[in-house]
């Protein structure tokens, strides 16, 4: 009976592209480094399925000839086949020219570009939004976005020098969270807290020192969380025009904590302040 399935699935598959000039290394190659502004990258199972899950359109799969020995892999195959997604199979050297990771997986895909969040981002009449303003490392983003999703926020917007919350490395550190979670991007890090301002939101900035305790400040409207960046943290600007600065606590000789564990920590206690107000 397994043998039987492990045919079925090679033969879904076809013929195995072994060569790394073959035209589909330079598309997959160009949406894992934003060459491209419609496509992105799903690298490896659990983003595969969570875009399939999320309703994302999937242009295209690879996997390595090894799919057939994997459950996982073998049910994903037909539900990519269920969703008309073209599947090809490919050699492992091939792969690792597919997958930008150390370890390359076991399948790829092709995916469209989410769309951005725009309204969505402000939806429901307590909208909670993390802004995050010149967040370069991908990982960090990837893992706000994750923890903003988990955490009950409306929405995530990428601003000012951030990484592109799409790329590939943003997407692993978000697990998927990207594919859901109403996302934007801009440049423009003032146009981004002005939009949060008109949408009705509370401006809250994050700051290292002299802002006021994390726990002593009302979270339980709409607000925009601004987390800064590695290194200098927010503009000066940015933090002169928001409605409030806050400081986590931190015992010395600690001043500053990673923006990802800084955003769980807001995320969390806006949300812990708005379920003890409806209690």
């Amino acid at each position: 009976m397994g043998r039987r399935h492990r045919t079925t699935v090679l033969s879904f598959l076809g013929v195995v592209i072994s060569s790394r000039q073959n035209p589909i290394v330079a598309r997959y190659r160009a949406a894992a480094y934003g060459e491209t502004h419609d496509t992105i990258l799903l690298d490896g199972a659990h983003l595969v399925d969570e875009g399939l899950a999320a309703g994302i359109r999937l242009r295209e799969a690879a996997v390595t000839t090894s799919a057939d020995e994997d459950d996982q892999l073998r049910s994903l195959i037909d539900a990519l086949q269920r969703a008309h997604v073209d599947v090809i199979t490919v050699t492992t050297a091939v792969m690792d020219a597919l997958s930008p990771v150390r370890s390359p997986s076991a399948i790829v895909a092709l995916a469209d570009r989410p769309s951005a969040g725009g309204d969505a981002l402000y939806a429901g009449t307590a909208a909670m939004v993390v802004i995050a303003v010149n967040v370069q490392d991908p990982g960090n983003l990837g893992a706000i976005v994750r923890v903003a999703e988990a955490g009950g926020a409306s929405g995530v917007v990428a601003a000012g020098a951030c990484a592109d919350p799409f790329g590939w490395k943003a997407l692993r550190g978000s697990m998927g969270s990207a594919l859901r979670l109403p996302i934007a991007a801009t440049p423009d890090a003032e146009a981004a807290v002005s939009r949060a301002r008109q949408a009705g939101c509370r401006i809250v900035a994050t700051s290292p020192r002299d802002g006021r305790p994390l726990f002593d400040v009302d979270l339980t409207g709409a607000h925009a969380l601004i987390i800064g960046g590695e290194g200098r943290g927010l503009p000066a600007a940015l933090m002169a025009s928001a409605d409030e600065r806050v400081t986590i606590p931190m015992a010395a000789p600690v001043e500053s904590l990673n923006a990802a564990v800084t955003a769980a920590l807001l995320v969390y206690e806006a949300q812990r302040q708005r379920i003890t107000s409806r209690q």
